[in-house]
């Protein structure tokens, strides 16, 4: 069995995100000891800015005529590519960032689309956790309803596009505890928390298949 797991946290060390994937992955490493893990940390190893612009003029280019940077972009996106459709589970961790998803996952998922195909079902079928952290609150009646950009848009990739059995494990509030502003909302923030993390080891165990 072989898990693929994707974090996007640019701040690694104290990502929360990381922390609830980090639960399932543990869930699911009790159930396939074997098993394999591939990882790509876009945060702390990004992919070049420029690449999919190169991979996707070059599906307009003769092969002949390709520059250097069509043939390392092309490369790359089936590379990338691979990783998804090799996997048998997948753990994604995307924190929201200004509102949306930020510029380096969204680099990866056009060099994915680019290396797959745009309606190409990478994941279908593929038991998938998209874990998804967020600073503030963006549910009904909040200040801030409507503002989250992000999880709506992985759904659509990951579970309308890649076709994933899609899981979402989503936690707000994860400013609370240092923002005094947010002083207030520590405690649901906290029991936002607590769910996450039951959310998260529940969810490692589906994918284990327990």
């Amino acid at each position: 069995m072989n898990l693929f797991r994707l974090d996007a946290s640019i701040l690694p060390g104290v990502s929360h995100s990381a922390q609830l994937a980090d639960l399932a992955e543990a869930e699911w490493t009790a159930g396939h000891p074997q098993g394999t893990i591939t990882r790509r940390h876009l945060g702390t190893d990004p992919l070049p800015s420029d690449a999919w612009a190169h991979a996707t003029t070059a599906g307009f280019t003769p092969e002949a005529d390709h520059t250097p940077g069509q043939r390392e972009a092309l490369a790359l996106a089936a590379e990338l590519a691979g990783e998804l459709e090799n996997a048998d589970t997948v753990i994604l961790a995307v924190p929201l960032y200004n509102y949306g998803v930020s510029q380096h996952f969204k680099t990866w998922a056009d060099l994915v689309i680019a290396g797959a195909g745009p309606t190409t079902p990478l994941l279908k079928g593929t038991p998938t956790l998209l874990v998804t952290t967020l600073g503030g609150g963006y549910g009904p009646g909040t200040p801030r309803e409507g503002w989250d950009h992000s999880t709506p848009y992985l759904e659509r990739v990951v579970g309308d596009i890649w076709q994933a059995d899609l899981t979402l494990v989503k936690r707000e509030l994860t400013l609370a505890a240092t923002n005094p502003a947010m002083e207030s909302l520590r405690d649901l923030a906290e029991e936002q928390h607590t769910q996450a993390r039951a959310a998260a080891r529940d969810a490692g165990r589906a994918l284990a298949g327990n």
